[in-house]
């Protein structure tokens, strides 16, 4: 009769552990959670895990009646990014900081190095519409994400949100939320020099 005694403590403590291990794992992911807090890393400055792979892009819908100078925007598909180096931005109507980080989207479709494409995120035709309508249209492309689907296999964390793909179909480099000065000068221009081998053009 000595054995089953033995044994009940040990299946006790199994039960116990098998209980506690759920309990023990969400208290490891908070612990990492709130060193990333304290350690005050950004999340736009964690790189993501495609860079370096093939960016995922899929033919989507067009934005029906959107414009860039006078000729209907077509569909941002694989082809439109194919052979050249390309911005891609993640954007809606909806989202205060993409309204924030347009002009800084207007001036980089200036740049002649550069071909911007947009993906619309989950949002109406008629009110994507009436923003590109008042703040400019810098999109080569654009292409409807109604259920975000792209943006799932891009990995985006929240918009807006821009990955710089080479011309041979790469991630290059990737910015979570609005470009402003720092991440500009310090992230994307480096980035775009290193794939092109060439600096800014002056002014």
């Amino acid at each position: 009769m000595s054995m089953p005694a033995q044994d009940k403590p040990a299946g006790s403590r199994t039960r116990v552990l098998l209980a506690l291990l759920p309990l023990m794992i969400f208290a490891t992911l908070a612990a990492i959670f709130f060193f990333q807090l304290r350690s005050g890393r950004d999340v736009s400055e964690i790189p993501s895990a495609l860079i370096g792979t093939q960016a995922p892009f899929r033919d989507l819908e067009p934005l029906a009646g959107a414009m860039r100078d006078g000729v209907p925007v077509p569909a941002l598909t694989a082809e439109a990014a194919k052979g050249k180096l390309t911005l891609v931005n993640f954007w809606a109507s909806w989202c205060v900081p993409c309204r924030q980080e347009h002009p800084v989207i207007m001036a980089l479709a200036q740049d002649p190095r550069l071909t911007v494409l947009g993906v619309n995120y989950k949002d109406g035709n008629e009110n994507a519409l009436r923003f590109l309508g008042e703040l400019g249209n810098p999109f080569a492309a654009i292409g409807l994400d109604p259920n975000g689907k792209m943006a799932i296999d891009f990995g985006v964390y929240g918009i807006p949100e821009s990955y710089l793909v080479g011309p041979d179909g790469t991630i290059l480099y990737k910015k979570v939320g609005p470009f402003d000065e720092d991440s500009l000068k310090n992230g994307l221009m480096p980035a775009i020099e290193k794939a092109l081998g060439q600096p800014a053009p002056a002014g």
